[in-house]
């Protein structure tokens, strides 16, 4: 072993048992009362109306990524939005007995948790971990990007105080040692007792070879159908205000829009009304070339603001006033296509299907390429093509008549856990296939006792089955 793997180890090492050791006397403290009083304290460290401010422009100019206002609404919305799923609920001891089977349920934490976050979210998504660790007993570790290193540690400046002044440790809430490095966060992994990654598949797929209870969230590219029975105009108004948010770096942000031959031009005129500049091919194909170098995303359009976009282009004389985005019209599909992957930029990708059963197949097309078991978004009035998108599309989610980054991850107009991790089931490589929440952070132990026998006839079981095929 190297002297610097060596030092790396020693470091991180220190800081698991740290966090050990803080979770133990949490645990030991432990009451629902103190858990939600500590989750309280938190959230308020990031809600604090002018620390929000500040703490969001900082992220913004750190990770040069989305805009300071969005990101205000978005930590005040999901930090807001998950304390309340998470009042009033018992996460921690006993919460059920059932005398007919002789069962009760108990709820204890995982122990010490290591959360690897992304650029894209630098506070909201660190912010969600440690609220679901706390509420449910656990110490929490978490594995910034480098981009993200400094907005964190300016939250962390104030979360230490709030909890120390709570009797908690500092330990139950720490960070990877700067710089973080891979070898720091493999070591973390490694070492905790649950693994949570949210970012890139690179290092999800870390996360789950790390030998780690590991809970990993696929990649998103949500494609979203317009049909004939939608109300177009609100449809564009969502769309709009789902792409432009925080300059798309949301994994819930529209990718590609497909729309029905008989509403295609309804929806481009709508678009347009709400600030979306109609490419040629030949500026989509510039588009294409500027956004993507071998296959991977560049950084000059990356989650940047449209004037930024619009100058890079080439597209600041021709565009329209009042443009927030850009619509590329796209007629293909395949791995060889870029337009048909993720973009966290403010354009989307426009196709056109003759029917709705053409919009499905073209939906799934994309998402077998990229985003399968993430979400498909349906603007439509026709509740029925919910249900067959549920049935035939790869996909964990159909956000139906709603602004897609804003509803995908729950919002108080619908009934989904707030998060800022999804999961993706099988189809995405993932553990879990719901929004993650304070469930994925428990344990659950069950005393089970005897009852009276409850063994079957052969009859039973098997009685109808034999009456049509014998014996």
């Amino acid at each position: 072993m190297s002297d610097d793997i060596a030092k790396t180890d020693d470091t991180v090492d220190e800081l698991v048992a740290r966090a050990r050791e803080a979770q133990s006397a949490y645990e030991a403290m432990g009451s629902q009362e103190l858990f939600d009083r500590a989750c309280q304290a938190v959230a308020w460290c990031l809600m604090e109306p002018d620390r929000n401010r500040r703490l969001a422009e900082f992220a913004v100019a750190e990770t040069g990524l989305g805009n300071a206002d969005d990101k205000v609404r978005k930590n005040h919305n999901k930090t807001l939005g998950l304390m309340r799923d998470i009042k009033g609920v018992t996460a921690f001891g006993h919460i059920e007995d059932d005398a007919g089977l002789g069962l009760s349920t108990f709820l204890r934490p995982k122990g010490v948790v290591a959360a690897i976050v992304p650029s894209t979210n630098p506070l909201a998504t660190p912010v969600n971990n440690m609220i679901n660790a706390l509420k449910t007993g656990n110490a929490i570790i978490l594995a910034p990007s480098p981009k993200g290193v400094k907005p964190l540690l300016a939250l962390l400046e104030h979360i230490h105080p709030a909890l120390a002044a709570l009797g908690l440790p500092d330990g139950l809430v720490q960070m990877v040692p700067v710089p973080p490095s891979k070898p720091k966060t493999q070591r973390l992994m490694q070492l905790a007792d649950m693994v949570l990654v949210t970012g890139s598949q690179a290092n999800v797929r870390a996360g789950y070879s790390s030998g780690t209870p590991a809970i990993g969230v696929g990649a998103g590219n949500v494609v979203t159908i317009v049909d004939e029975t939608a109300d177009i105009a609100a449809a564009a108004a969502k769309i709009a205000a789902s792409k432009t948010f925080d300059n798309a770096t949301s994994c819930s942000s529209e990718n590609a829009v497909i729309a029905v031959d008989a509403v295609h031009d309804e929806l481009v005129a709508a678009l347009a009304a709400e600030g979306g500049y109609l490419l040629d091919d030949a500026q989509t194909a510039s588009l294409e070339a500027m956004h993507w170098h071998h296959g991977k995303l560049a950084p000059r359009l990356l989650a940047k603001d449209i004037d930024i976009v619009l100058a890079e282009t080439g597209l600041a004389d021709s565009a329209p006033p009042g443009t927030r985005f850009l619509v590329a019209p796209q007629t293909q599909i395949g791995s060889d296509h870029p337009m048909t992957g993720e973009k966290m930029a403010l354009f989307l990708a426009l196709h056109r299907a003759s029917d709705f059963d053409e919009a499905l197949h073209k939906a799934i097309a994309i998402q077998n390429v990229m985003g399968a078991g993430h979400s498909l978004g349906l603007h439509s009035g026709d509740d029925a093509r919910a249900r067959r998108l549920a049935m035939e599309a790869r996909t964990c989610r159909v956000i139906v008549n709603q602004a897609h980054c804003f509803a995908n991850g729950g919002f108080f107009n619908n009934g989904m856990p707030f998060s800022l991790s999804m999961g993706c089931g099988s189809w995405g490589g993932n553990s879990i296939d719901e929004n993650l929440n304070w469930r994925h952070f428990v344990n659950q132990v069950r005393i089970v006792r005897t009852i009276p026998e409850r063994k079957p006839s052969l009859d039973e079981i098997f009685g109808d089955y034999w009456e049509d095929h014998g014996k």
